[in-house]
């Protein structure tokens, strides 16, 4: 009998408990190198970006926020004045760097020890089935998703900070501290929302690991819907690397030809595959809108922060067109979005088997048209901060005297402002699914024709 079939005796069936306990270091193994890899990118980028010379001591703090907003938990942050004023910010806007680097490294890391099972017991797909159990798969997920919260927890209990603000000014301090309205500014994570994003990601990352890894050992149902979706899956997997690659190559030219190179390398070690993207949906014809009434700190590309400034509140849209007025080789982004796409379809239909061409537009439309989704969600950002002055926000009259008063170094004159980019989920999930559906056609025809036909060496004359 078979090794993987039913027949198996019970004591070669170890129970859930046993499965847990022998799959506790791989389950550590994830945890630590997931967060070690957004830990050293987090810390690099921000060191750049030198939130090192923030008062009190807070970059750690800072570092435990952003990986937990890599993760897409938002963070909150306050300030007060004692009785004089208070003032709140929020910030929901993911380093998708950071989010990049932790996916990666979690899926390559949950995958290995399977795979190194499923060598161990063959190589045909059979064996391969028998590798891993569904009782012991769910038993590794659910070590590691445990053991995650309770590392994304630590990770909220660090991530609460606060510190007093200098005026820059002696006299200044020495008044408000004596009057107890020393400028004291604080941010925090919320536990729930930490956790609850934390292992959300968790399961998107396991999800497309599996669906991606033509190598992953797994149950037969499994098997059988991993060979479904794992060609439009994994196209659009490389596409979306693929374009964080092309991203940072001209995200280094730009640092080294035109600078500032400490920035530039900040904004690639912590928001590259947001700006890419980004690229990537406009391409598509998909279409943003937002405002930048303030500079507020998130790195954002000139082009990008010119559309978006406006007076006041009023939104502005983000389309290839409001962007070409700025710079107008934005146009070349249709043209490297449709070649993309076409590779995609071309991969398909050479690895497709004698699947028609109808249904690689299908299974690429439909994948296309989730990742718009996936990528509007992704690159939303929303942060505002405000202060309130004895009950009275904005910036004139008592804000303004305020103002004033403590507006040493690092004080901003405006104390109101915001920036926000929201997709057009609708319209981008449209287009994506007919740009997809297209290539799908085009490429999976191309691809089938290649296949048949392959190319052959020239055959040398006798």
């Amino acid at each position: 009998m078979h090794p993987g079939s039913g027949g198996r005796s019970d004591e070669a069936r170890p129970g859930l408990g046993l499965l847990l306990l022998r799959n506790w270091n791989a389950a550590i193994g994830v945890v630590v190198c997931a967060l070690l890899a957004m830990g050293v990118l987090g810390a690099l980028g921000l060191w750049l970006a030198k939130a090192n010379t923030l008062p009190g001591d807070s970059f750690g703090s800072v570092l435990a926020a952003t990986m937990l907003m890599a993760l897409g938990a938002p963070a909150s942050v306050q300030g007060s004045a004692g009785f004089i004023a208070s003032g709140s910010a929020g910030v929901a806007a993911m380093p998708l760097s950071l989010s990049l680097a932790g996916a990666l490294v979690a899926g390559y890391a949950f995958l290995r020890p399977l795979r190194r099972r499923a060598d161990q017991n063959g190589q045909d797909r059979q064996d391969r089935q028998a590798a891993v159990q569904g009782r012991e798969l769910l038993g590794r997920v659910l070590l590691t998703a445990a053991l995650w919260a309770g590392a994304v927890a630590l990770l909220a209990w660090a991530a609460r900070h606060s510190f007093v603000v200098s005026t820059g000014n002696s006299i200044t301090d020495q008044i408000t501290g004596a009057l107890g309205a020393s400028p004291t500014v604080g941010f925090r994570v919320d536990f729930g929302s930490a956790i609850g994003y934390g292992l959300l990601w968790l399961a998107v990352v396991l999800l497309l690991a599996f669906a991606v890894s033509r190598a992953a050992p797994l149950p037969a149902r499994l098997l059988r819907i991993q060979g479904a979706v794992r060609p439009p899956v994994s196209a659009m997997v490389v596409l979306l690397v693929g374009y964080v690659l092309v991203a940072l190559v001209a995200g280094v030219v730009t640092a080294v030809v035109h600078g500032p190179a400490r920035d530039t390398f900040a904004v690639i070690l912590l928001a590259l595959p947001n700006l890419a993207w980004l690229a990537f949906g406009l391409g598509l014809g998909a279409t943003w809108h937002g405002h930048l009434n303030a500079t507020i700190g998130l790195p954002m590309p000139k082009v990008l922060s010119e559309v978006l400034r406006s007076a006041g509140t009023q939104d502005r849209t983000v389309s290839l067109g409001t962007l070409a007025q700025q710079d107008g080789r934005v146009w070349w982004l249709p043209v490297l979005a449709g070649l993309a796409l076409l590779c995609c379809g071309i991969a398909m239909g050479r690895t497709g088997g004698r699947t028609t061409a109808w249904r690689h537009a299908v299974g690429l439309g439909l994948t296309t048209a989730l990742t718009m989704l996936l990528v509007g969600l992704l690159t939303r950002v929303s942060a505002a901060y405000g202060l309130s002055l004895l009950g009275v926000g904005g910036t004139g009259g008592i804000s303004g005297l305020l103002g004033n008063l403590i507006g040493g170094t690092g004080i901003p004159k405006a104390l109101t402002g915001s920036v926000t980019l929201i997709p057009d989920l609708l319209r981008g999930v449209l287009l994506g699914a007919l740009w997809g559906a297209l290539a799908g056609v085009i490429g999976g025809w191309i691809g089938a024709h290649l296949r048949r036909n392959p190319a052959r060496p020239p055959v040398s004359a006798p």
